[in-house]
């Protein structure tokens, strides 16, 4: 681990140092009872404050995503990956994998006692439109959960990531670009969670000293995960489509724009935040941006690797709707400037790197390749 990076392991010269203040203001939090006595926090309150060594070791707590983004860094052991569905074998070859159930407090409790977890990566959610299609469900994923792990984050003193999202902006936010800072006021469920996450999290900063963490993400683009009801998961499904059967029939209008990103600069953006000293951010809640592109300059793009791809347009009203009611560009000015934050990926470095991997997965598993 490198040195600087501050970490809130269960000793009592880090809670002091990394939430602080927070055990102080905590016993007033009108949530849960906690089980520590005041005997314990007393005798937390009274350590030394100085930062943990280099030698420490960060313990993360990946809830349901099977994201690798720190392994390499943290080493293997340190990296806990969780979902609620059996995971492919590799999964449990890399490291460690645990069945983790965001509504179900005690457990996730005892996970993170148990295994000493220092930061939780929360990212439990019904995305924009499957969330539209069972409202229910969404509002008790997306808030309940999250008021889960926010109370345990800070029961625990845990640095807590929860992304947030394109969609946390609505029609009457800007478009071109979006700020940072401005009206949100989404039309989804999806978007409402995230605009109820990012403005608790920030009050839990300020009033207990959580060291709570958001980066708003633009439409995220992986090989290794399948569409999962988004409105910008079209970006994905026509490298597939364009690699299997030549012919993609887009759900969206070919010139609806929208920001876009390349899984790695979503997890190197993820891992930076976190490493980035508290006293550099002047936020909580961060807009982060690669690109912006629309259904057919995708389709160009692609058609420089594979010319016979042939993309028709039947828009789905609903998704459609949702994808008229998010920014345009996101202005990531403050997380360059106050955490440097710069992408890799371009469109043509993330077509390149999108037909090159599903080629070379379907080679693998014996598919033909259009």
């Amino acid at each position: 681990m490198k040195p600087g990076v501050r970490v809130c392991v269960p000793s009592a010269a880090v809670l002091g140092l990394f939430c602080r203040g927070c055990l102080s203001r905590w016993r007033s939090w009108p949530g849960r009872s906690f089980s520590s006595t005041s005997r314990e926090m007393s005798r937390w309150n009274s350590q030394d404050t100085s930062p943990p060594s280099p030698q420490e070791n960060v313990r993360v707590l990946n809830i349901i995503i099977l994201l690798l983004m720190s392994r390499k860094q943290y080493g293997r052991d340190n990296v806990i990956l969780s979902d609620i569905k059996k995971p492919p074998p590799h999964v449990y070859a890399n490291g460690p994998f645990v069945y983790a159930d965001v509504l179900d407090y005690k457990h996730l409790r005892e996970l993170i006692v148990n295994n000493r977890v220092t930061w939780l990566v929360h990212y439990s959610a019904l995305l924009s439109a499957v969330g539209e299609a069972n409202v229910a469900l969404a509002r008790k994923i997306n808030i309940t959960g999250l008021h889960n792990v926010l109370d345990l984050a800070l029961e625990n003193c845990l640095r807590l990531f929860v992304p947030s999202t394109i969609g946390a902006f609505g029609p009457s936010s800007p478009r071109d670009p979006a700020p940072d800072l401005c009206v949100q006021r989404p039309r989804t469920i999806y978007g409402v969670s995230k605009v109820h996450g990012e403005l608790m999290g920030e009050y839990l900063h300020h009033k207990y000293g959580l060291d709570f963490r958001c980066l708003r993400y633009p439409g995220v683009i992986s090989s290794n995960t399948p569409p999962g009801g988004g409105t910008t998961d079209y970006a994905v499904q026509i490298f597939h489509d364009a690699l299997s059967t030549g012919h993609h029939e887009c759900y969206l209008r070919p010139d609806t724009r929208l920001p876009m990103m390349h899984i790695s600069d979503c997890h190197r953006a993820t891992v930076e935040f976190m490493q980035a000293p508290e006293c550099q951010l002047s936020l909580r809640t961060y807009n982060i941006a690669a690109m912006s592109f629309t259904p057919e300059e995708v389709a160009q793009e692609i058609r420089k690797h594979l010319p016979h791809l042939k993309v028709t347009y039947n828009p789905d009203t609903v998704r459609q709707t949702i994808a008229d009611s998010w920014p345009v560009r996101f202005d990531d000015t403050n997380a360059r400037r106050d955490w440097g934050w710069a992408p890799a990926f371009g469109l043509e470095e993330l077509v390149s790197d999108m037909l090159r991997s599903i080629r070379d997965k379907r080679t693998s598993e014996g598919l033909p390749v259009s």
